[in-house]
């Protein structure tokens, strides 16, 4: 590690807008020219610290760390390390500082990314956090609106389905209103709806427009980018209240008849019955090009976190 001030990826707004088009820029740089960093990293060990299931995000920051040329250490289970002996986050993430570089962490317990920061003496990112937080989803989300839409400022996005716990909407719409994004509906059920606090601070921070609908067919022809999201099992105590909203949204065919051309389909995966698989080969459907574009974007992320010169 160089002396610079160790800087953490917790939520989005750790950054400021220039440095996220910073790292949005190196990521489409790295996804057009992969082999010119191949080295960059050399020498450098990543730690995945995965208290909660992932495939994306795990995968894609270890994919991320190999191409740049580093190493990878770390658990995809608690259970397989000594949490399952009651360490306390803070021991842990005080080791890993002497064992790796850099760490991401993944935890159901929101917060718990922010606790291990203040014992870090090495980069912490957060991989998402219960319900609240999913900052480099953010990243990537970011990168793909630029990819396929040339800017990222002034679209109307849609979100659909688990607004309440979705903690890639949660950072993502706060995100795209710092760009001044104007216009924001939120397609959920009454149980799922974005959180009042979310809601108001949305508009009294950004002035943003919030329009609540129930149906996509009521509101597609108006969207520009359409972010669907599952509803999720896990954030539920109820089974019959999972079991009741799961089968709420499904995207067809059909529903994307009334869509206009260029509009895109995003979603964080994974996906369970909210896409149907006729849309994935509508050119519209961009939610598996989203997943790859994660890599370019997490590396972009670890070589800025480590104060990696890759001016090329």
């Amino acid at each position: 590690m160089n002396n610079q001030k160790i800087r953490h990826l917790i939520e989005p707004e750790d950054f400021t807008l220039e440095e996220l088009n910073e790292v949005v820029a190196l990521g489409k740089k790295m996804y057009e020219a992969p082999t010119e960093y191949k080295r960059a990293c050399e020498g450098k060990i990543l730690a995945t610290l995965f208290y909660e299931p992932s495939t994306r995000t795990r995968f894609s920051f270890e994919t991320a760390m190999l191409r740049l040329g580093g190493s990878i250490i770390g658990f995809s289970d608690a259970n397989t390390s000594s949490v399952s002996k009651g360490e306390s986050i803070a021991d842990t993430i005080r080791c890993m500082s002497a064992y790796a570089d850099i760490a991401v962490m993944r935890h159901p317990k929101e917060g718990a990314p922010k606790l291990a920061s203040h014992y870090a003496s090495i980069p912490i990112i957060n991989g998402g956090d219960g319900g609240h937080q999913h900052p480099t989803q953010t990243l990537t989300d970011l990168l793909t609106i630029k990819m396929y839409k040339e800017t990222i400022e002034g679209h109307t996005v849609a979100f659909c389905g688990d607004l309440k716990f979705g903690r890639t909407v949660h950072s993502l719409i706060r995100t795209l209103a710092r760009y001044n994004t104007k216009k924001f509906i939120l397609i959920s059920p009454e149980e799922l709806t974005l959180p009042d606090t979310l809601k108001r601070s949305l508009k009294e921070d950004f002035d943003v427009e919030l329009q609540e609908a129930r149906y996509i067919e009521d509101v597609i022809s108006e969207i520009d980018i359409l972010y669907m999201t599952r509803i999720q099992k896990e954030r539920f105590f109820n089974e019959a209240d999972y079991a009741r909203l799961k089968d709420c949204y499904l995207l067809n065919q059909s529903k994307l008849s009334h869509a206009k051309k260029d509009m895109i389909v995003m979603h964080p995966l994974p996906r369970v019955n909210e896409i149907a698989y006729d849309v994935d080969d509508d050119p519209r459907g961009v939610y598996f090009k989203q997943a790859e574009l994660g890599v370019y974007a997490r590396m972009a992320l670890i070589t800025k976190l480590l104060g990696v010169d890759v001016s090329c």
